[in-house]
């Protein structure tokens, strides 16, 4: 698999940015909604000017789109929108970690967690282990630091689990309505 590239912003309009977090609005979606989706779950274009030329294969223009992925990032249909890296072959380094986080403290946790830019991708589960999130940081060295500011912050002991192996899954999926 090709490393991904990350899309440049198109110069005449900010690029959306990362939601992490925000309150769920529903809304509904119409078929471009759907198209975006369903396009944009692979084949980003690497161009000059990527959101254009997305824009374009779905018959809208670049404002349109970029507007469109904002909304969808604002209501949580989508919770992320942007590259995914391989954060080893540029340097830095990940790992899957784990808390065990007492009920009545999860959600200072969580906000104590997300608060750190190295965080991604946490989420609860049903186990001692009831919070689960990947820290990525530029250097090897930057995950224990990361782990020892968690630490800092909750009190709580990093479980951490590091990559042994990679397999490549890929998931895409059908927007309806």
């Amino acid at each position: 698999m090709p490393d991904p590239v990350p899309p440049s912003p198109p110069s005449s309009a900010a690029a959306p940015e990362t939601s992490r977090r925000g309150a769920f609005t529903p809304i509904p979606l119409d078929d471009l909604d759907r198209a975006i989706l369903a396009r944009l779950q692979g084949d980003f274009p690497l161009s000059e000017a990527p959101f254009a030329e997305a824009a374009a294969a779905l018959g809208c223009d670049e404002a349109t789109l970029i507007a469109r992925i904002e909304l969808l990032l604002e209501a949580r249909v989508l919770t992320r929108f942007g590259p995914l890296f391989q954060v080893e072959r540029m340097g830095g380094a990940f790992v899957l970690a784990a808390l065990a986080v007492p009920e009545e403290r999860y959600e200072a946790v969580a906000e104590a967690v997300n608060a750190l830019p190295e965080v991604a991708h946490n989420y609860r589960r049903e186990h001692a282990l009831n919070m689960w999130f990947v820290l990525a940081t530029e250097t090897p060295d930057g995950i224990p630091r990361a782990i020892a500011a968690i630490e800092a912050a909750t009190g709580l002991p990093v479980f951490a689990f590091p990559k042994e192996e990679e397999f490549f899954v890929e998931m895409k999926l059908e927007a309806r309505v």
